[in-house]
């Protein structure tokens, strides 16, 4: 039979790998990287994905995981255990809070959230059995940008890990790992492979023996990627470059449109030059701020709906970063679990709408929001 090289790698469409004797066995567990045995222990589909993120974030290994959940749950257990305790970015997604709240709680690892404002000055929070910082590069939902460099610095001056979600990011725009965090993590599911049809994730670790206690964790966790839905998430991956710069020339486009707006009460992007920290994310993303928006209308449930009703290019979606753009309710969806404290305390009201700008013209996108506001 002819020799097979395929510009593409293959989909290994099997749950288990085959051995022709005992000598490929041994071989197996002597040199773990030299071939492989079941598909939870790795798949070539599975690994090239968290290689090649990996390499992006300039990581010393990576694991792919079946969402981005498993990915931060991964992260967390790398550095924690029973009787540990864990600082939070009290700006996070709302599913890695409700993660911490409820199943971590039952395992005896306990949390205390802190304010944005208080995210460089964690000695009031820290406690002796304090592990880590879980933080957003960019906030869910006000876009906020974090320091990467200066909270690096100030964690380990604490003795505490610093680990990022940087999905919003994405590592095109900034790279945490090269400016001092632990672990990068990433929902696959969003920039990286773009196209809304994959659920996957992936934590990449600044040290190999951290890597190893990543990969351990999924293996034992049973959080691997599958075969397809790796595959689906390389092909993405490879236009990323491409997509990011016109998510982000799409969002500031909008963002300035929605800013003189008279229907809107206040626009948050990091590429504004009114935003808090439109310095920082110019540094920080290399000119580009992706393509995720929010923006306040009145606090009127009614007038919420209506917008939602009279937009036809960004439908109500409840995820984000999809080629196709869409829109968000953050206090009904990703934030719903909060108090309303804590809630109010992040400035997530009834008038607040999250857009996820995709790549479609901008004229097009421009033109239907207009029509939605009148």
């Amino acid at each position: 039979m002819a020799s097979i090289h395929p510009k593409i790698t293959p989909i290994y469409q099997t749950s288990v790998f085959k051995f022709q004797d005992l000598d490929e066995l041994d071989q197996y567990y002597q040199e773990p990287n030299s071939r492989y045995l079941y598909s939870r222990n790795g798949n070539p589909n599975s690994d090239e994905l968290a290689d090649a993120v990996n390499a992006l974030e300039g990581g010393a290994g990576a694991v792919a995981t079946s969402s981005g959940m498993a990915a931060i749950f991964a992260a967390i257990l790398a550095y924690c255990q029973a009787g540990d305790h864990v600082l939070c970015a009290a700006d996070i997604y709302g599913g890695s809070a409700a993660l911490l709240n409820t199943e971590l709680s039952r395992m005896g690892v306990s949390v205390t959230y802190v304010p944005f404002e208080q995210l460089y000055d964690l000695g009031q929070h820290r406690q002796d059995n304090t592990r880590l910082l879980l933080a957003e590069t960019i906030s869910n939902p006000l876009l906020r940008v974090a320091d990467l460099r200066r909270l690096a610095a100030h964690c380990h001056e604490l003795g505490l890990k610093l680990v990022v979600d940087n999905t919003f990011a994405t590592p095109l725009l900034t790279q945490p790992l090269a400016l001092g965090a632990d672990i990068t993590l990433h929902s696959v599911t969003k920039y990286i492979a773009g196209h809304s049809d994959v659920t996957a994730g992936v934590a990449v670790a600044a040290e190999r023996e951290v890597a190893a206690r990543l990969k351990q964790i999924g293996v034992f966790y049973g959080l691997t990627l599958s075969p397809m839905e790796s595959w689906l998430a390389v092909r993405g991956l490879k236009t990323l470059r491409l997509r990011i710069r016109e998510h982000s020339h799409n969002a500031l486009a909008l963002a300035e449109m929605l800013n003189q707006h008279p229907a809107v009460r206040a626009v948050y992007y990091p590429g504004l030059p009114t935003h808090e920290q439109h310095a920082l994310a110019a540094a920080q993303g290399g000119g580009l701020f992706s393509g995720m928006l929010s923006f306040k209308l009145t606090d009127d449930k009614e007038a919420v709906s209506e917008f939602m009703r009279r937009t036809t290019r960004f439908p109500f979606a409840p995820s984000l970063a999809g080629v196709d753009s869409s829109l968000s309710y953050p206090l009904g969806t990703s934030h719903r679990a909060l108090t309303a404290e804590q809630q109010a305390a992040l400035g997530i009201t009834v008038g607040l709408i999250r857009l996820s700008v995709g790549i479609e013209p901008i004229e097009e996108l421009m033109a239907d929001l207009q029509q939605a506001l009148s």
